[in-house]
């Protein structure tokens, strides 16, 4: 399906605005699985034309993300990965762990950003940091999509490596599903129960009797509501 390339109007609309001379683009991946960690990639692009066909990664098939990649790191002024672990995530709750993920990522940049181009409508960084929310930033921001596609990739590779290298993991799938819900990885559940790398606050460990005794409880209602978007249309 054809798309609008992504440009530089937000970019150039916070120059003007704020004064900002260095803005980051950060999106993030792995929201809504029940394995591995949030991924948050800032990067800053300045004003130069884009590698051509970049656009959200969710968009681009995993060819042409992984041969982007390489493309998007070079060219790229700066760019920065953080994330927050499962663990991180259960104990936090999915908010609070997407905000260190991308202060990780914020923090990764030799320089700091006088302001940030955020995917979505929900702040979840904050102050101190000047953010512009956009939805479906990663679309129609330039820095937003390079960072899409570098997170996505990155994210991806590290979830295909730890189930070639982990025993435990071996059974999930995760180099084809990346730790979101599949039927393999369900099945796997089923059997095997959930590994280290499991967010055992999500609610797919609802479905599963033999294993309700590993779930974490969230730590309020009110998190666990803020939490519902990343886990909406992925219970059993």
């Amino acid at each position: 399906m054809p798309y609008e390339p992504p440009t530089h109007t937000v970019e150039r609309s916070l120059r003007a605005t704020t004064g900002a001379r260095t803005v980051a683009g950060v999106d993030e991946v792995g929201r809504g699985a029940w394995a591995g960690p949030v991924t948050v990639c800032a990067a800053v692009t300045g004003l130069r034309r884009p590698p051509e066909g970049l656009t959200d990664s969710k968009l681009l098939t995993p060819r042409r993300r992984a041969e982007l990649d390489p493309v998007l790191r070079s060219w790229v002024t700066a760019y920065a990965l953080g994330d927050a672990s499962p663990q991180e995530i259960d104990d936090l709750g999915m908010t609070a762990a997407l905000r260190l993920a991308a202060v990780r990522a914020l923090e990764g940049l030799p320089v700091c950003p006088d302001a940030v181009i955020l995917d979505g409508k929900h702040d979840y960084l904050g102050v101190p940091w000047k953010v512009r929310t956009v939805i479906k930033g990663d679309q129609s921001c330039i820095a937003v999509a390079a960072a899409s596609v570098i997170a996505k990739v990155h994210r991806d590779r590290m979830m295909a490596e730890l189930g070639a290298v982990s025993e435990d993991c071996a059974d999930f799938d995760f180099g084809a599903n990346a730790g979101y819900p599949s039927p393999v990885h369900r099945a796997a559940l089923e059997e095997r129960g959930p590994t280290a790398h499991h967010r055992l606050s999500w609610a797919y460990l609802d479905a599963l009797p033999r294993w309700q005794h590993l779930k974490k409880v969230r730590f309020s209602a009110e998190a666990a509501a803020l939490e519902s978007g990343g886990q909406l249309g992925f219970e059993f």
